[in-house]
């Protein structure tokens, strides 16, 4: 686990942590997510041209490899990728990365205590919206935090071959999740908007969590569709069948969900059960299919 050293921040950085307490963060979301459905032709175009060139996106990784074949910046944002784009490592006991990003951190969970950044932990029951069941299935095992920037792939992934046991929404802030704020607002993760995704695997359960921000209109699901707008004020809890002909069942690659706008994605392991790679650290850049790590 990564325990870089970050220095005290300065008044300036002060101040704009203390901006980001007192945003409207759900106006601003609400806004950017009305805008970025909109159709404006021309427009449109004009604008997602203007964000490729900043966040110099490869479009030509793209199904859809020019601005003017996206009605709308949504559209534009979780753009599908060409299936060749990104590889799925295919060694069976290989577990892939499940989005473009950075790791934020990663390593074990301290019997429920995971590492935000340095001098910041949060615990496994926040995260879990209290949810004791799931806090016991993970207690001592592995994390990894992967930060989505805004240049990237805004497409989630299965890390390996799963069944989807449960789903939960849970209401909350709508901090930036940036790797600033990160490190700088305690708890950032489990006090922002989610939805936590359980599934059953070969070495038992694994959570993956999509995490809302600012600014992260919706985010979906392959299953639901979009989760949130509406936004419920209370936990909201879906249970699935896990056989038969009901069972959502979902292989190694295989898209499971989207953000519309950046955010982050934490993945929960149990004890003993996988490895994730040792050339891994906060900061590495992580590709969608490339091997996150291995079942043990």
């Amino acid at each position: 686990m990564n325990h870089q050293s970050y220095p005290k921040p300065s008044y300036a950085q002060k101040l704009k942590i203390a901006v980001h307490y007192i945003l409207p963060q759900l106006a601003l979301t609400q806004i950017a997510g009305w805008f970025a459905e909109k159709k404006w032709g021309v427009v449109t175009h004009s604008i997602i041209n203007l964000f490729a060139k900043f966040y110099e996106i490869n479009l030509s990784e793209a199904e859809k490899e020019k601005p003017q074949d996206y009605a709308s910046f949504n559209e534009f944002f979780i753009r599908p990728l060409k299936a060749d784009a990104r590889p799925i490592i295919e060694e069976q006991n290989a577990l892939c990365f499940p989005a473009d990003g950075k790791v934020s951190q990663l390593g074990q969970i301290k019997d429920n205590q995971l590492l935000q950044a340095k001098g910041h932990n949060f615990t496994l029951e926040t995260l879990l919206a209290n949810d004791n069941e799931l806090v016991e299935k993970f207690r001592d095992g592995d994390f990894i935090t992967t930060y989505l920037s805004p240049q990237d792939y805004h497409r989630v992934h299965m890390p390996c071959d799963g069944v989807l046991r449960k789903m939960i929404y849970v209401p909350g802030e709508l901090f930036s999740v940036n790797p600033f704020l990160a490190e700088h607002i305690p708890n950032l993760f489990a006090r922002n908007e989610r939805v936590i995704c359980e599934f059953d695997t070969e070495f038992g359960s694994m959570v993956q969590i999509l995490v809302g921000a600012t600014i992260t209109a919706s985010m979906s699901t392959v299953w639901a569709g979009v989760i949130n707008p509406p936004r419920s004020k209370e936990v909201k809890v879906w249970e699935y069948a896990t056989e038969g002909e009901e069972a959502i069942s979902l292989k190694k690659g295989q898209e499971m969900g989207a953000f519309r706008l950046g955010s982050t994605v934490i993945n929960l392991f149990p004890q003993y059960k996988i490895e994730l790679e040792k050339t891994l650290e906060a900061g590495s850049v992580t590709r969608m299919g490339k091997q996150l790590g291995t079942q043990l």
